[in-house]
């Protein structure tokens, strides 16, 4: 009877354990395609891939402007800022070039290098604009992102999705697909090793 009732706890026990590795490696599927159909089209679309050397030319900071400047927004996405617009020299070509935030900077307003988000009040922006335009001054060199092709002639701060945080961002999804993997293994040697003990 005791024997009988070790031998259901077990196959419980491996049952619960082979559910979870599934669940493990469905929900790592479920990451693998939600990072494939979000993050990956970002990453390879940007043409700003090869890394230089910037050289602040001109900062200016113009008069309030209206975000976006793009066609077909809302006019809930509409809000005024001071329009930062920093220039560079791009060492690597030798141009004297736009320098913008990131790729969504440029989509947002190819006006301003820098976008300010639309939860900040007007003083918070105000500041922060007048902080980043005295940052550029004050360094005047650092590294920077261009377009080796020659069809983006502007260049960027930094990329939304770099080398590293595609990697960092796949390696969840592996972590768990790895251990989900690992927890069916262990469930089936168990299981073999019933079988075999069993028989002999």
């Amino acid at each position: 009877m005791l024997g009988k009732k070790l031998v259901t706890a077990q196959k419980r026990g491996e049952t619960r354990a082979l559910c979870l590795g599934l669940g493990m490696v469905a929900c790592s599927m479920m990451m693998y395609f939600f990072i494939g159909i979000t993050i990956v089209p970002f990453y390879t679309n940007s043409v700003w891939t090869t890394e230089t050397v910037c050289k602040v030319l001109k900062v200016n900071i113009k008069d309030k402007v209206l975000c976006p400047n793009s066609e077909g927004s809302d006019d809930e996405d509409i809000f005024p800022y001071p329009c930062l617009q920093v220039w560079v020299n791009l060492t690597a070509l030798g141009q004297e070039v736009m320098l913008y935030q990131t790729e969504d900077t440029l989509e947002r307003n190819p006006k301003c290098s820098y976008v300010p988000d639309k939860s900040e009040n007007s003083k918070e922006v105000k500041a922060r604009i007048e902080t980043i335009a005295s940052n550029f001054k004050k360094y005047h060199t650092f590294l920077c992102y261009y377009d080796p092709g020659g069809m983006q002639t502007n260049v960027i701060l930094s990329r939304l999705y770099p080398p590293k945080g595609l990697l960092f961002a796949f390696l969840w999804p592996t972590l768990m697909f790895t251990g989900g993997c690992l927890i069916i293994v262990l469930v089936k040697i168990s299981q073999y090793v019933s079988v075999l003990s069993a028989w002999q």
